[in-house]
């Protein structure tokens, strides 16, 4: 990541010089855009740090949530430096005109056409990585991941759509090519921010677990024999491969106290081998009606594989 990150700086300051050289809206549309993917490069690798702690007394279930804590900074740093900063530039192209002395054109076409060999190959080894890891269902719900082939994705797009912006105002000196080109350059990184940006919200605000792994978890227990009914179940991701299972079951009349403690054990235990991303396991027996299990998810237990 760290020379992705250098990679990214070189192209940024490329394209700077050159936009500020050619007078291109689009191509300082895009420099903003690199020097937003440089900063997002930073938070990454602040998440993939600090994700790592394990877990103390002040953060019993962990530190896996601050992925998605960095996840939302990049998405703000992609609304704010790309989006709005393209926003501005084709505006402006469109109230005041452009510089018509094209020769530095040339210059800034080919610090497009190098980035887009390097973006491209970025986001082709980013989905290499992703089919190589089980294909994309399973690994895009990983914060960083996901928000790394979005970046390169989107980069691709914006140099093209900055490209074919520049050459229309070469061709037919209209600077209204690039003004559009620079408008659909900041309304990509807007909707790509606000997709990010949704994502990290809902997991950070406490997203249940993976469907998958609910209906696992629910079968197992309703084939118990021990077991009755099951009140509640709820999940929570704490991580990107962690979570925490709370469940509140009604066991079968007649067994004792020492029995129940068996069962609650080897029900964690076979929960922790069926879904390994189950951390925190907590089980409650009780015989309320499931009414009032609903309304209480509050539960005891042991940590899950104990």
């Amino acid at each position: 990541m760290l020379v992705a990150l250098a990679a990214n700086l070189v192209i940024a300051a490329a394209k700077a010089t050159g936009g500020v050289v050619a007078g291109s809206p689009a191509l300082l549309s895009e420099a903003a855009h690199s020097v937003a993917d440089s900063m997002n490069e930073v938070f990454l690798l602040a998440a993939l740090r600090r994700s790592r702690r394990p877990a103390d007394r002040r953060h019993p279930f962990g530190y896996g949530k601050e992925r998605f804590f960095w996840s939302l900074l990049a998405a703000v740093g992609i609304f704010v430096m790309g989006g709005c900063f393209s926003f501005f530039q084709g505006v402006e192209a469109l109230r005041t005109g452009a510089e018509e002395e094209l020769s530095g054109y040339v210059a800034g076409l080919i610090v497009l056409g190098v980035a887009l060999l390097a973006e491209g190959g970025s986001l082709l080894r980013a989905l290499h990585q992703v089919r190589g890891r089980g294909g994309a269902a399973a690994n895009l719900r990983d914060p960083a991941l996901r928000t790394v082939v979005a970046e390169d994705g989107t980069a691709v797009l914006g140099v093209t759509l900055a490209m074919i912006g520049m050459v229309l105002h070469m061709v037919t000196g209209q600077v209204v090519w690039e003004a559009c080109a620079s408008l659909a350059i900041g309304a990509l990184l807007v909707y790509v921010a606000y997709r990010l940006g949704r994502e990290a919200r809902d997991q950070l605000i406490g997203e249940a677990a993976d469907p998958e792994a609910d209906r696992r978890i629910r079968s197992l227990l309703r084939a118990q024999p021990e077991i009755d009914s099951v009140e509640a179940l709820f999940t929570m991701k704490t991580g990107h491969d962690s979570a925490l299972v709370a469940a509140r079951v009604d066991l079968a009349p007649g067994l004792d106290s020492e029995r129940v403690e068996e069962v609650a054990v080897r029900i964690k235990r076979s929960i922790a081998r069926t879904v390994p991303e189950a951390r925190q396991i907590f089980l409650d027996v009780t015989d309320r009606p499931a009414r009032e299990a609903a309304e209480s998810p509050a539960a005891t237990g042991e940590r899950g594989g104990a």
